[in-house]
């Protein structure tokens, strides 16, 4: 059984979700869980014609600070449910190898996140981070996913 289990979440209601199945497994199997979240910045673009192409009035320290709560709010889930619960953030472009490098830093033996279960033209355009750690992870990786839609 997995005794230290890094949980990735981004504050989606799906992500919630996933982290309910995580503490609910963690207090059986008698693990801690890592809560983490990525904060992403936005990249710098130039303006174009005087127009702005972001919102330069959010900041990484402002994204990080989201990032804070989301991992607090984790280990409030996780202390109601009885289990031990560590927070950390990072700042990075490239969230999935922010959450293996974290899998590695914190000695996690699984990683349990979410997967949004995008499909067709979404799923190409929005990319997948659960699929990524799923290629390059080193440690297990169990994805929570929302049922498909009946076509």
């Amino acid at each position: 059984m997995w005794k230290k289990i890094l949980v990735p979440t981004d504050g989606s209601e799906l992500a919630g979700k996933a982290i309910a199945e995580a503490v609910d497994y963690a207090r059986v199997a008698g693990a801690t869980l890592v809560a983490f979240s990525v904060a992403q910045p936005y990249p710098l673009l130039p303006a174009v014609d005087g127009a702005m192409l972001i919102d330069p009035a959010i900041d990484s320290a402002e994204m990080q600070r989201v990032a804070q709560e989301t991992v607090d709010a984790v280990a409030s889930v996780a202390r109601a449910g009885g289990v031990k619960c560590e927070t950390h953030t990072s700042l990075s472009f490239l969230p999935y190898e922010e959450i293996i490098r974290a899998a590695a830093e914190y000695g996690c033996d699984a990683i349990f996140m979410a997967s949004h279960g995008r499909r067709g033209l979404s799923k190409l355009i929005a990319g997948s981070q659960t699929q990524k750690v799923l290629a390059y992870a080193k440690v297990p990786v169990v994805v929570f996913r929302p049922a498909l839609p009946v076509d």
